[in-house]
């Protein structure tokens, strides 16, 4: 039963029938005010009674602004009917579903979609369908694919947020079966994710390794980007979507890179000129969910009521009114550390200076009471930094872009110097720079190594010391060796030779302050964001940590191996 909300007149569980017959259902609200609107759709596997309430406003809010919105369970979720396999029945339900949404009794015939993380997905992959009645999306904190960015990274597996999301969609799944024990199971498995992620093998947990959840074991059986992941890529083709998209990401979310991708492939790739010129990318001081407004980031304008209020204004225009190309910048971002919006032309920004920063040190930089070093001066002769990493001892990841709460993930800022006082870390740190710096584009690292192993991981992290010595995490990436040529076809290395390795840590958008330093962490694992590497080069998932080896690992800094981060330097007219 609905609640009563002034002005605004409810349906619930209005069945939608899918070209095979499958009934979905949704939520409906209209206002009651005679007339014609636009629709907004929202599909969710979450409860669309809901409605991603945690991080937007609720649906009768909306339809106060001059919409109907439909709320609607994806495929074999709460209310709708059908199997639920994740990915699997989007782009089919979503098109479906908008030119319903379309055909509806005062619709002027124009459908806008939002949503979060999967409720990004459902719009994206409905999008590459090309509904007639879609008119534009506001995917948020969503990713590009759901391989690269989403399930692995760099052939790493995302182990904190697969085993925990897995484990939070079997308990519906339970549910629907009417089975309370199997459900009240999955959500003690979800409390205690943490712990879980220390089990081996991976296809082999028994809180995942059921009927519920087998889509766990298929992600697991599928390490590399094969046919498997490519049917749900969005940036296999982005000339398939033809409307203009807001995305919308956070600094600390898991899917930020992806949802920079899809702004900059769209804008670039979209299927059409009016698609291309309507893309546009907001930042903001955020976390995956909700709306965490992170350290300085305060006020008004960081809020989930003032996104609301963009959100319309987007839809407003889109939707409502011829738009105006180029009526609002087409990158807007919350800089980090300075605490105020910016706009921007372009991704990265025009005049944003990729910029190396070489690593030094006199073969000592193991823990932060070591001697390595970061500038922009090429390293000479000089000897390698040493360390080794055991998969049995690996030294856990305090923050970074994991998701999707806390208490299952590693996420947002933190304290770093838990993990910098051990020795299996690398650490590298600058001198205090001499005047405010801006860090504004894509960060990266070129990592020369070698490992007594035939496979092993090596993550990066790009940290600012503070005057105080504190030491806060703002990027982070790593690659799994046998991955670093190639996504779809991996090789295993030669133990002793040195390989060059290229690292993907992200975007970032942060100001630095004089007297603060820029620091880099390297070391062999940043669990559990990532799985740990047991260093084999067997099944990454059906191995037990019997099976583990102890790795030996340097790295080179000299000048035929001048091993460097490259940071976007931008320079501030203001």
């Amino acid at each position: 039963m609905a609640i009563t909300v002034p002005g605004v007149k409810v349906e619930l569980d209005v069945p939608v029938e899918m070209r095979d017959g499958t009934i979905l259902r949704a939520d409906v609200y209209r206002p009651e005010e005679p007339g014609t609107y636009p629709v907004l759709l929202i599909r969710i596997p979450y409860d669309k009674t809901q409605a991603e309430n945690v991080i937007y406003a609720h649906p009768s809010w909306y339809a106060r602004q001059g919409y109907i919105v439909v709320c609607q369970d994806t495929r074999g979720r709460y209310r709708s009917d059908g199997e639920f396999y994740p990915f699997k029945y989007e782009a089919q339900d979503g098109y479906d579903t908008v030119e319903w949404c379309g055909r509806l009794e005062g619709s002027t015939g124009k459908v806008g979609m939002f949503g979060a993380s999967y409720g990004g997905a459902t719009q994206l992959l409905a999008a590459i369908e090309r509904p007639p009645s879609l008119g534009t999306l506001i995917p948020s904190v969503t990713a590009s694919q759901y391989y690269e960015g989403w399930t692995y990274n760099q052939g790493a597996f995302a182990l904190g947020f697969a085993l925990s999301w897995a484990l939070s969609l079997g308990i519906n799944v339970a549910q629907k079966r009417g089975d309370d024990a199997a459900a009240a199971a999955f959500g003690a498995s979800f409390a205690a994710s943490l712990a879980l992620d220390w089990s081996l093998p991976l296809d082999d947990i028994p809180a995942l390794n059921n009927q519920d959840t087998h889509f766990f074991n298929d992600w697991v059986a599928h390490p590399t980007y094969d046919d498997y992941w490519k049917q749900w890529s969005i940036d296999e083709d982005y000339s398939r979507i033809e409307v203009p998209v807001l995305h919308v990401a956070g600094w600390y979310d898991v899917f930020l890179t992806g949802s920079v991708r899809n702004f900059a492939g769209l804008r670039a790739r979209a299927g059409t000129e009016h698609a291309r010129a309507n893309q546009r990318l907001l930042i903001g001081p955020w976390y995956h969910i909700p709306w965490q407004v992170l350290g300085d980031a305060g006020g008004e304008l960081a809020t989930p009521y003032a996104f609301d209020e963009w959100q319309v204004e987007w839809f407003d225009r889109q939707l409502k009114a011829d738009p105006v190309a180029g009526a609002d910048p087409a990158v807007r971002l919350y800089i980090l550390r300075e605490g105020k919006w910016r706009n921007f032309d372009d991704w990265p920004p025009i005049d944003s200076t990729p910029t190396e920063f070489y690593l030094h040190s006199g073969g000592r930089a193991n823990s932060l009471f070591g001697d390595g070093t970061l500038d922009q001066s090429h390293p000479e002769n000089e000897i390698p930094d040493v360390y080794t990493y055991d998969p049995a001892a690996p030294h856990p990841g305090v923050g970074g872009h994991s998701c999707c709460f806390e208490n299952v993930a590693p996420m947002g800022p933190a304290d770093q110097f838990s993990r910098e006082v051990n020795n299996g870390v690398l650490v590298y740190t600058s001198a205090p720079l001499s005047s405010p710096t801006w860090l504004i584009g894509d960060v990266s690292a070129a990592l020369y190594a070698a490992t007594t192993a035939v496979d092993t991981d090596f993550a990066v992290r790009l940290c600012v010391v503070d005057a105080s010595g504190a030491s806060t995490n703002l990027q982070e990436g790593i690659v799994r060796a046998r991955y670093r040529d190639s996504l779809s076809n991996p090789s295993l290395v030669e133990p002793n030779e040195i390989y060059r390795y290229e690292i993907t840590l992200g975007p970032i958008g942060a100001k630095l302050a004089p007297g603060e330093r820029i620091r880099i962490q390297i070391t062999s694992n940043d669990f559990p964001q990532w799985d740990r590497n047991l260093n084999t080069g067997g099944s990454p998932g059906s191995e037990g940590l019997a099976s583990a080896v102890v790795s030996t690992q340097a790295i080179y800094h000299d000048s035929e191996h001048p091993s460097s981060i490259s940071l976007p330097i931008w320079r501030a007219s203001d």
